[in-house]
């Protein structure tokens, strides 16, 4: 069992698209199962993450966003990829900064990675001078929903959205960082 101890998180680059596409997918795939089409999640999923983060990760922007993977390991050399976060501040938004992705993979769930880079998020948010992160989660996602509450973030709306090839919601929730 491994713990939060031995955990990094470091930039990712542009070279690392097809890492972030593998790790997103993996999580939809564990984690949506119940929430959207079968047929997505098992012949689509990894093609459309994969052009998602490619097209992501070269766009112009970076530096209103921030995309760190983490890691498990002592050594750099073995160190294992267990989840990732990207937040993107967006001019003009209502809500803050978006907390757009926040994935530790199924194995690695339950050992401090996901608050971890929550954390991550937010100290970036404050350095930019942000006063609120908002991220959505789909309705269903009963854990997910559940952590994110544990960690002080609060519901705020919900949203149609389409995923997969069907309509979904997609629940908003808000963390201010002056209330941390």
């Amino acid at each position: 069992m491994h713990t939060a101890a031995a955990l990094t998180l470091r930039p990712a680059t542009i070279a690392d698209a097809p890492l972030l596409a593998a790790m997103h997918a993996a999580s939809w795939q564990a984690t949506y199962r119940e929430l959207l089409p079968a047929a997505f999640l098992e012949q689509e999923v990894d093609a459309e993450r994969a052009a998602y983060w490619r097209a992501r990760m070269e766009a112009p922007g970076e530096e209103r966003r921030l995309v760190l993977i983490a890691e498990l390991g002592e050594h750099p050399a073995n160190r294992t990829p267990v989840g990732f976060v990207c937040a993107e501040r967006q001019p003009g938004s209502l809500w803050g900064v978006l907390l757009d992705n926040l994935h530790a993979l199924p194995a690695h769930q339950g050992i401090g990675v996901g608050k971890r880079l929550m954390q991550a998020a937010q100290a970036w948010a404050r350095a930019q001078g942000e006063a609120q992160l908002y991220l959505y989660v789909l309705e269903g996602n009963a854990s997910a929903i559940a952590f994110y509450e544990r960690q002080g973030w609060e519901y705020s709306g919900a949203e149609p959205d389409h995923m997969g090839g069907i309509d979904i919601t997609a629940l908003r929730y808000v963390y201010r960082l002056d209330a941390a």
